[in-house]
């Protein structure tokens, strides 16, 4: 059994008490977590070796040609992580560009990561989709993988830049469970609870549940939600296992409206002040809610035909609604105005997938291999039936006032003679893909992978117009050299991402002609060289890499005609990161990154003002993550631990086009503490965010203000 994976079975309970007893006589430099699903003796809190998802084989990350930054779940608890951005900064290279809008479709967070967008769309290697904030309460790890990675995990739910993929808790092997309050700034109360029993001798039955509310650092706002996730694993006999989660979400916001700046006019702002006067204004009220409520289910059949051969079948499902109000306030292009456009929404999509895999480990003489053969299918569909859009106040920042009446009664008035209409749009995606891990030598492997992907499209339910079928190929390959046999590695690959892009609506400059408009799927190639190492002891963990994105077949927004879009633009990513993972003394873990990404747009629609500019979507071009935490090993403050961390963002260009003109978010730098005491049954933490206040905005051509100082506290109680 190799350090850093949990273990499972009657022996995990044995060897967890064994180390209990055992406790004075570990040796310094080993930090021991009884936790609740077994015994984890790591030299590093924050590391994980292997991964069976990145590659969908079990590999050790030095074997592994793509790069992956893992954030387990005992960093969130020494954090007092509450939600998915804060985990989520622990990774290199990715920040958020837009929070949580809840409409319909894609509402769920939009980050950014080695030039593009993306959202968190799995769970466990399973479509999981959502319109709303996800909860961290679940998660055993966050694998946010780089680079496009189609041939693999396909293409309608993952981004060139890579993708994030949420590793849920499983149920064990005895009795167990952690219940949790954290309080804090805003209003925050959270509650979570983490039980874990046998059903009967095979039968296994955990529960995760979490409440949380929290209102805005803002003058109005707030969150409130209520997840629960029960989870049950059947070992049928010694081949042959079952594992079922569900997890689902009620989320209830009053989100503050975005501040779009035009992207069809000059711009008619040149600095940040205007907007730092405006920092704590909401421009919404508590009243205009919307919903989101989400359910997602994923049932695995597990059987081993050998010590070397085994399948896997995963059949998942999930259901994302929204149903409220979503407001955005849009640049009047004078300096000043704003123009609130708002909607009451009401969709749903659903998701289903079915997955199997093969994967075996086979000899062909000298030669190693370990594959995987596997077929996914997976079908979604969108429904709307909400409101139109109508203007609805004019919001002036330079004198702070609004002229809306922000209450439901009014609203509902004011959208009583809109709709859009019903409209429903399905896809469906049938792939086959192999991908081998040829071993020449112990120190020499290559990854040869392959996928063939059937995408089907239409924009009803009920009719067969405009079906678009259209088949990609999508490659991967990887070579690893390790001169230093698991030490040091030496890797490239050359990877393809594409994205099957759903049906749009699309329509006239003055809105008439409302029609669907297919797209062929956009393409992305990757080339990357880079080092990994694990050394000194498995006490410094770094990986060091360049790569360069090339796109092509890119949607771009009509330059003449704001309801189009067209196709064909192109765009290059380059780039270089550095991550670490450190445990250079007993009781003190670091983790690190450094990302640096220059992206332009190489080929446009014709005057869309984007040629030779850094794409909105990609972000800072400079981004830093700290975090460190000591845990005291003897003496009167034994158990007692102290983390420090920061993110730093550079100068970002929200807006950027030739035609229109440039504004930059300013750089920033945010510093977060933590102190906590760590009994063996109880933990007190004390968590600090945003330390020096500092004031920060992010955006997606848009400007908005990020939370200020908050305080938490946290106490945890283990059984």
């Amino acid at each position: 059994m190799k350090k850093g994976t949990l273990t499972l079975g009657l022996l995990t309970s044995f060897v967890a008490l064994h180390a209990q007893q055992q406790a004075s006589s570990e040796s310094r430099d080993t930090v021991q977590n009884t936790a609740l699903d077994g015994i984890q003796v790591l030299e590093d809190r924050y590391k994980n070796t292997e991964s069976r998802s990145v590659g969908k084989l079990y590999l050790k990350d030095l074997e592994n040609p793509q790069v992956y930054n893992t954030i387990p779940k005992s960093l969130l608890k020494d954090q007092l992580v509450t939600n998915m951005n804060d985990a989520l900064k622990n990774a290199t290279g990715i920040t958020r560009l837009w929070e949580s809008t809840g409409r319909g479709g894609d509402g769920a967070e939009y980050y950014s990561m080695r030039g593009f967008a993306l959202q968190p769309t799995l769970v466990n290697g399973m479509p999981s989709l959502s319109n709303g904030g996800l909860d961290p309460a679940n998660i055993e790890r966050i694998e946010v993988v780089k680079g496009p990675s189609g041939t693999l995990y396909g293409g309608n739910l993952v981004s060139y830049g890579g993708l994030i993929n949420l590793i849920t808790k499983k149920p064990y092997e005895r009795l167990g469970g952690e219940l949790s309050f954290i309080t804090g700034s805003y209003g925050l109360s959270r509650f979570t609870a983490d039980v874990n029993t046998p059903l009967g001798e095979n039968v296994f039955f955990r529960l995760n549940t979490a409440y949380q509310y929290e209102h805005t650092f803002q003058d109005a706002g707030f969150q409130q939600s209520f997840f629960i996730a029960p989870s049950l694993k059947v070992v049928a006999n010694d081949k042959l296992s079952f594992l079922v989660n569900t997890e689902f979400r009620n989320g209830t916001a009053a989100n503050a409206p975005m501040i779009f700046l035009s992207r069809y006019s000059p711009l008619s702002f040149s600095e940040m002040s205007i907007f730092e006067d405006n920092y704590k204004k909401s421009y919404t009220s508590n009243e205009l809610t919307i919903r989101t409520p989400t359910f997602g289910m994923q049932a695995q059949m597990l059987y081993d035909f050998s010590e070397k051969w085994h399948s896997q079948t995963v059949i998942s499902r999930s259901n994302t609604q929204s149903s409220g109000y979503y407001q955005y306030l849009w640049d009047a292009a004078n300096g000043d105005e704003f123009t609130r456009f708002i909607s009451k929404r009401n969709g749903a999509t659903n998701a289903t997938g079915i997955q199997q895999n093969f994967t075996g480990d086979l000899n062909l003489g000298s030669i190693r291999n370990r594959l995987v053969i596997g077929v996914d299918l997976m079908q979604k569909q969108i429904r709307n039936s909400s409101a139109g859009w109508v203007e609805y106040g004019i919001v002036s920042l330079k004198n702070q006032i609004d002229s809306a009446i922000l209450t439901p009664q009014a609203v509902d008035n004011a959208l009583l003679n809109s709709n859009e209409g019903v409209s429903v749009v399905n896809t469906r995606i049938l792939s086959a893909y192999l991908s081998d891990v040829i071993n020449f030598t112990p120190n020499l492997s290559a990854m040869l992978s392959v996928r063939v992907d059937n995408f089907n499209g239409s924009p009803t339910a009920y009719s067969a117009e405009e079906v678009k079928n259209q088949t990609t190929v999508s490659p991967k390959f990887g070579l690893v050299y390790q001169p230093v046999l698991d030490k040091v590695s030496v890797f490239a690959n050359y990877m393809n991402g594409f994205v099957n892009l759903d049906p749009v609506q699309v329509a006239d400059v003055d809105g008439s002609n409302p029609r669907m408009k297919i797209f062929s799927p956009e393409q992305a190639n990757q080339l990357e060289v880079g080092v990994k190492t694990n050394i000194l002891h498995n006490r410094l963990s770094l990986t060091a890499s360049y790569y360069d994105i090339q796109v092509r077949n890119k949607v771009m927004t009509d330059p003449n005609n704001i309801n189009n879009s067209i196709q064909g633009g192109k765009v290059q990513s380059r780039g270089a990161e550095l991550s670490l993972l450190a445990h250079p003394v007993a009781g003190l873990n670091i983790i690190a990154g450094y990302s640096y990404n220059d992206s332009k747009v190489t080929r446009e629609t014709e005057g869309a003002g984007y040629l030779g500019l850094r794409p909105e979507e990609a972000g800072p071009q400079n981004l830093v993550n700290f975090w460190g935490n000591y845990i005291v090993q003897e003496g009167l403050l034994k158990n007692f631990s102290l983390g420090f961390g920061l993110n730093y963002a550079s100068e970002y260009k929200t807006l950027n086009r030739a035609n229109i003109g440039t504004f930059s978010l300013p750089a920033y730098m945010v510093m977060n503490a933590a102190l906590a005491y760590n009994a063996p049954r109880y933990t007190l933490n004390l968590k600090v965010d945003n330390l020096t206040n500092e004031h920060y905005f992010s955006g997606w051509s848009t400007i908005t203000p990020q939370r200020l100082r908050a305080l938490s506290l946290g106490l945890s109680f283990k059984f």
